[in-house]
């Protein structure tokens, strides 16, 4: 008689789910034991990311108990009970599911088998740029004419800092829009090269000091912002980055235009002059364009990204200097 008893409870409890809609349920018997079954109606497919919170192993576990102890007059008065004061329980992992369903992405209103859009979605990180920076001009490298303005590619650093807006705007399709700074350093292979200007142009001279030379650079900052369109096939919503633990564990490719303006701009020098060291700084815009602009590649797996950008503009006034275009590349992190 229990045995009978604990079936009508379990498919009291299993019929929950289905049996209250008008329309034909999808039902599943499970056999236990000789003369006993668990029956399991599911009218609406959504209904099954609610089931997957419910604890039905500790539910079935609660109604045995209390159907071996109780009188069975009361076994079925018992079931209702039980499945009134669990109401808060089922409300709680269907709160659980609505609150997943933004993050998962999905346009649940429509059918379960066709939802398959995408919810625009914007996430933040913080990336840094690493890298080494250099320029050509239209018959190549400088250090091919022995050029005063050419760089040592070691020691060159390129930096930046980036605040990434990431939107998704199909299932592996993201626009990453990025407001930061960027710092040029040209370290010049002759460290007596000296910079000035006159009315007309940058002066690229060499210092003629009886001192012991070490060091000439050109340094530019800018404030930047960039556009890159990026394809992700393992469609991470997030922007991965090295120090927030987030494992993309995808690769990625994207390119895209950028824009820069320059707030600051110094030729630096280090050398000893009597046995003295001096670091003189010339804070100077040595006729460097106000504005940047090119493309920037990025190409990315789990949370490190390869970067490379080019200016399309030159890196002086036109007339006012050599012709270079300014590029860098290095790592994203």
């Amino acid at each position: 008689m229990k045995r009978k008893m604990i079936t009508t409870c379990l498919v009291a409890l299993m019929g929950v789910v289905g049996f209250s809609q008008t329309k034909p349920a999808d039902t599943v018997v499970i056999k236990v034991g000789n003369g006993s079954k668990l029956i399991l109606a599911v009218q609406d497919k959504k209904d099954l990311e609610t089931m997957k919170q419910y604890d039905f192993q500790k539910l079935i576990a609660d109604l045995i108990t209390k159907l071996e102890k109780e009188d069975t007059s009361v076994h079925q008065k018992a079931a209702i009970d039980y499945l009134k004061t669990d109401s808060a329980r089922l409300a709680d992992a269907q709160a659980i599911v609505e609150s997943e369903k933004e993050d998962w992405g999905v346009d649940w209103s429509s059918n379960y088998r066709e939802s398959k859009k995408f919810r625009k979605r914007t996430y933040h990180s913080m990336n840094f740029d690493l890298g080494t920076n250099n320029y050509i001009t239209p018959n190549g490298f400088p250090d091919q004419d022995n050029s005063l303005f050419t760089v040592k590619p070691w020691g060159s650093w390129y930096v930046g800092i980036n605040s990434v807006q990431r939107t998704r705007i199909a299932n592996k399709f993201y626009m990453e829009w990025a407001l930061g700074a960027s710092w040029y350093n040209f370290k010049f292979q002759n460290t007596q090269t000296q910079l000035s200007k006159d009315n007309n142009n940058v002066i690229f001279s060499l210092d003629t000091r009886d001192a012991d030379f070490q060091k000439s650079k050109l340094t530019a900052a800018y404030l930047h912002a960039s556009l890159v369109p990026m394809l992700d096939f393992g469609g991470n919503r997030h922007k991965p980055s090295f120090f927030d633990g987030y494992n993309a564990d995808s690769f990625r490719i994207g390119v895209g235009p950028y824009v820069g303006y320059r707030i600051a701009s110094y030729s630096k020098q280090v050398f000893k002059e009597n046995d003295a060291e001096r670091k003189p700084r010339n804070h100077d815009n040595f006729y460097l364009s106000n504005l940047r602009y090119g493309l920037r590649a990025q190409i990315g797996f789990d949370d490190i990204d390869l970067f490379f950008n080019y200016d399309l503009n030159e890196l002086f006034v036109e007339n006012k200097g050599p012709q270079l275009n300014a590029f860098s590349f290095g790592i994203t992190f």
